[in-house]
């Protein structure tokens, strides 16, 4: 059975800091790589960054370079997402999502019907 899940959201106040996690299983996790997204209330599902591992590369949406980073440990296949500075516009529920390696370029990566599996999210929200 095919898992990701997520875990690491929570209550945090603007400027702190979060570890978000996703731990995959039931899959060959080198075959693909982890897109991180987020969706606020009312607004569509955003993709915020993505990491291929095998080939080392790591993509950002601009609205979070410079406070997120993106890393894998492929010992445990999990991928976490590092955020810093945490602003209220950051609060979201992020999700973890899978895609093909084939399939990730630099341009597409951000786009949510093309992963092939998802976790259920977790919730981050971020207080002024």
């Amino acid at each position: 059975e095919v898992q990701l899940v997520e875990s690491g959201g929570g209550l945090v106040q603007a400027g702190g800091s979060l570890r978000l996690s996703c731990a995959a299983s039931g899959f060959t996790f080198d075959d693909y790589a982890i897109g991180w997204f987020r969706q606020a209330p009312g607004k569509e599902r955003e993709g915020v960054s993505c990491i291929g591992d095998s080939d080392g590369r790591t993509y950002y949406a601009d609205s979070v370079k410079g406070r997120f980073t993106i890393s894998s440990d492929n010992a445990k296949n999990t991928v976490y997402l590092q955020i810093h500075s945490l602003k209220p516009e950051d609060t979201a529920v992020y999700y973890c999502a899978a895609l093909r390696l084939s399939r990730l370029s630099f341009d597409q990566w951000m786009f949510p019907h093309l992963y092939h599996y998802w976790g259920q999210g977790t919730q981050v929200t971020v207080s002024s």
